[in-house]
């Protein structure tokens, strides 16, 4: 019996540069915006909604979040990378879907994992280092428990370590492969097992 595997790519997004769009105002919505907005609070984010709760309006208004009152359009996809829905209805969350591939964005369906190009796991951030956890969608209750430990065994200062690192690169000398070489051996100590 061959054991399954998680088999996602894991990429950093700099979503600033993309145009997201989040379909729904409920709960669901307030936590992929917040979960964004935590990683990324220069994300570009439009979400369209017929209502929206207060604490989302707030966070929006902190972030500089666009907020449309209408139902969604089709043509709500013209100029977007990525689209997140998160409305409660099945039917309306499929159709997004579907408008969404056919025109390649990539695109969410909250809760709904067969209709998702991506999952948004959970992220671990010191400064410069940012680690991303998934579980392939099958449990975020996971991810949660490995970013908590994470964020504990991770020093604070591992930022100041990574800008040192970056300066002495810098500075070293030879092809790609003596530098890459003099970094492993200036930095294995980091993972020496005691």
């Amino acid at each position: 019996m061959s054991e399954e595997s998680n088999t996602l790519y894991p990429v950093f997004l700099k979503v600033r540069n993309l145009q997201i769009l989040i379909v729904g105002g409920g709960n669901v919505a307030l936590e992929k915006l917040t979960f964004l907005t935590k990683s990324s609070p220069d994300a570009v984010v439009e979400m369209v909604a017929p209502f929206f709760r207060p604490d989302t309006i707030a966070l929006a208004k902190q972030y500089n979040v666009k907020l449309t009152k209408k139902r969604f359009r089709r043509s709500m996809l013209k100029k977007r990378h990525v689209v997140i829905a998160t409305t409660d209805s099945p039917k309306v969350n499929k159709r997004i879907y579907q408008q969404a591939r056919k025109r390649f964005l990539l695109c969410n369906i909250a809760d709904v994992p067969e209709l998702c190009d991506f999952y948004m796991g959970g992220i671990v951030t010191k400064g410069n280092v940012k680690i991303a956890i998934s579980t392939n969608g099958k449990s975020p209750t996971t991810a949660k428990r490995l970013r908590q430990f994470f964020e504990d065994v991770i020093p604070d200062h591992i930022d100041d370590l990574v800008k040192n690192l970056n300066e002495y690169r810098k500075t070293i000398k030879g092809d790609f492969e003596e530098k890459v070489e003099a970094l492993n051996e200036f930095t294995k100590g980091l993972v020496s097992k005691k």
